[in-house]
């Protein structure tokens, strides 16, 4: 089920060049209706269903109906995200509502080096087919012999 846009909720995000959902969808479908000051899905059919919009937007305004194998027919599946988890709560069609929390890191925030183990950047380096990181991790042995120098 595509996502769609809770018009009354919908601010635009005011403060900002470009509203997040717009900024964040990967599929390039979310786009600021001009008009009516509000973001809007344009091809519900291309849709990915990958919730980015949702977890993004800052009022809450953005939701996708989950697919059945997800949640009953008929249920709303609303994200909250914080710094240390993210609570999903699903309400059914009776009313009655149902929250789960899970934890969103495993490490403190900042403490990751994502460039650790990979090789200095060098001239050489950026003249190389390889990808990033192919040196240290592919395991072949032209990668391990370069990655013995």
């Amino acid at each position: 089920m595509p996502a769609y846009v809770d018009i009354a909720s919908c601010d635009s995000c005011h403060d900002r060049h470009e509203p997040e959902c717009v900024r964040i969808c990967p599929a390039d479908i979310i786009k600021l209706d001009r008009p009516s000051g509000k973001a809007e899905v344009t091809e519900l059919d291309c849709c990915w269903e990958c919730f980015a919009c949702v977890k993004a937007c800052p009022c809450g305004a953005m939701a996708v109906r989950g697919a059945a194998d997800v949640v009953p027919l008929g249920a709303s599946l609303r994200p909250s995200r914080g710094l240390a988890s993210i609570r999903w709560s699903v309400t059914f069609r009776n009313g009655a509502a149902k929250a789960f929390e899970f934890p969103i890191r495993t490490t403190a925030w900042g403490s990751i080096e994502p460039f650790a183990g990979l090789l200095p950047a060098t001239a050489e380096a950026l003249h190389s087919t390889d990808l990033c990181g192919e040196t240290t991790e592919a395991g072949t042995a032209r990668t391990q012999a370069a990655a013995a120098r």
